[in-house]
């Protein structure tokens, strides 16, 4: 034993750390080759049968061992902080500017070029609903998607266009998603829909898949992630409607999170990307917004080795952390409103250069085994594309329901709906949303409406915060600062047609000025 010793010290010694740890990663790489095959070799003989089936899991292990392959070879930090600068000013334009451009003559024309893609692939379950997330009703019994498909078709209707929808699904969402679509047979939208890829999650100690076999099922479920909408670019491509779209004369796609209700089809920034001359076509833009206190972990733009980069709090040296956060310094954040030219895709899949940093996500199990999961990000992959740009946006166009406080928002007389889309009253004086936290009491989406006999008027709220066993009568109104506390034991019921400006409301229910 102790030669060996020596030999690893003569080795070390001699510069052949690297050699050693080379070695190691060879080690590992063929393990996790061995694992997969033998993953592959459990797939049901149905599976087996059906040849897209099979050949999806094959490309799905092959862009695994690509992401596996860089994550083993990659050193510390993806980042060297003294390299990051503030992005060149004409980098981030700002949106007056983009629509002071005004709209071409034939709307239609540019609107043909278009298709909407929505990163469907997120499930209920953080708001306590079981299936897909865009399922869930967030307004007037509308959910995500009916509100998505309204909004092309009211698009398509008004401009006599073709702009199709495409839903990126992952495999806990698309066989719910497939079901719903049927009722969408009569809109005037072509849906069309691929998968994201499926990965094993591996061992944080072992670096191996957890996964016995191929079944999504019982004990299994826990073993296989959706990674990350970084995903999207080979997945799209994999799937062939990326060249079908594009035999079809698209020319762009709009991409944004299926639940940001803000993220709609913006025609002067279309305009933009479709007015530029041939060779200075823009084929990236992000559209980020001015970040607020509530937005400090929020991925934002950079320059770093001559390209537009997004910087993801994760990627940030903990001793810069509160840097990031500076409103200051970073002044910007990426709402993942994107738009991308799909011939740049599909050159850059077939390059093989899509460039993108490994997010390496930790999670324990319900058994309490230490898993990671690794997964990339769409917007990540700007600084792959040539002329990229960033759009300074209202605030309007980040509106994500990620809560049951966001969901109370949309669901109030704050916003008003029309074909699809949410704008903020005009009776609202400011254009800034209210500070909205209900406590766990609302978590779910069932006990949040059980909890309300109808949403209060919040027009004039600056902010309002409800912890413990508190419900609504009808006909509330709430103005200014309102803060409603019912203690451990106590229940709180705001009568019918109460309005409560500027009031703290405890335990007892009395009734103080704030």
């Amino acid at each position: 034993m102790s030669i060996y010793v020596e030999d690893f010290r003569k080795a070390v010694t001699n510069g052949g750390m690297a050699q050693f740890q080379e070695v190691i990663r060879q080690e590992l790489e063929n393990s996790m080759k061995q694992d997969l095959e033998r993953l592959q070799a459990t797939a049901s003989k149905d599976e087996a049968e059906v040849g897209s089936a099979y050949r999806s899991t094959r490309k799905d292990f092959e862009g695994f061992m690509k992401l596996f392959h860089r994550f083993l070879q990659e050193k510390g930090p993806s980042v060297d902080w003294g390299k990051i600068q503030r992005p060149p000013e004409d980098s981030i334009q700002p949106y007056e500017k983009i629509k002071s451009k005004g709209l071409p003559d034939n709307v239609a024309s540019v609107l043909n070029k278009l298709v909407v893609v929505k990163l469907n692939g997120g499930l209920g379950t953080s708001m306590g609903c079981k299936g897909p997330k865009s399922l869930i009703s967030v307004r007037n019994e509308n959910t995500f998607l009916d509100l998505t498909v309204q909004q092309i078709e009211h698009l398509n209707k008004t401009y006599n266009t073709d702009v199709p929808l495409v839903l990126m699904n992952s495999f806990n969402t698309d066989e719910d998603t497939n079901k719903i679509l049927q009722k969408y047979t009569h809109c005037r939208v072509k849906i069309h829909t691929f998968n994201q890829s499926r990965y094993p999650r591996i061992n944080k100690e072992s670096l191996l898949p957890i996964a016995k076999d191929m079944s999504k099922m019982g004990d299994n479920a826990e073993t296989w992630y959706p990674p990350g909408h970084g995903d999207i670019y080979g997945s799209f491509y994999n799937s062939g409607l990326l060249d079908k779209l594009i035999a079809e004369g698209k020319e762009y796609i709009f991409v944004s999170n299926i639940d940001n209700l803000g993220a709609t089809v913006d025609l002067y920034i279309l305009n933009h990307l479709m007015s530029q001359p041939n060779g200075k076509r823009c084929e990236f833009v992000m559209e980020v917004t001015d970040k607020t206190r509530a937005d400090v972990k929020g991925g934002t733009l950079t320059q770093y080795g001559g390209k537009l980069r997004l910087l993801e709090i994760a990627q940030v040296p903990k001793a810069h952390v509160d840097e990031f956060k500076s409103v200051s310094k970073f002044k910007i954040f990426n709402t993942n409103n994107l738009w991308i030219s799909l011939a740049a895709i599909k050159r850059l899949q077939e390059q093989n250069a899509m460039d993108m940093e490994i997010i390496v996500n930790p999670k324990t199990l319900n058994g309490g085994l230490n898993v990671i999961q690794l997964e990339t990000a769409v917007g990540a992959a700007i600084k792959s594309f040539d002329n990229a740009l960033g759009i300074n946006v209202p605030r309007s166009r980040f509106l994500p329901v990620k809560t049951t406080s966001d969901l109370l928002l949309v669901m109030s007389n704050l916003y008003s709906l029309n074909a699809g889309s949410l704008t903020m009253s005009e009776k609202r004086e400011f254009p800034t949303v209210p500070l909205t936290k209900l406590g766990s009491s609302f978590t779910k989406v069932q006990d949040f409406l059980m909890r309300f006999e109808s949403i209060p008027d919040m027009l004039e709220l600056d902010h309002l915060t409800v912890s413990g066993d508190v419900t609504f009568g009808k006909n509330v109104c709430l103005k200014g600062t309102v803060i409603i506390i019912a203690n451990h034991g106590d229940r709180i019921d705001i009568p019918a047609g109460a309005v409560l400006e500027n009031k703290i409301v405890s335990g007892n229910l009395r009734i103080l000025d704030h």
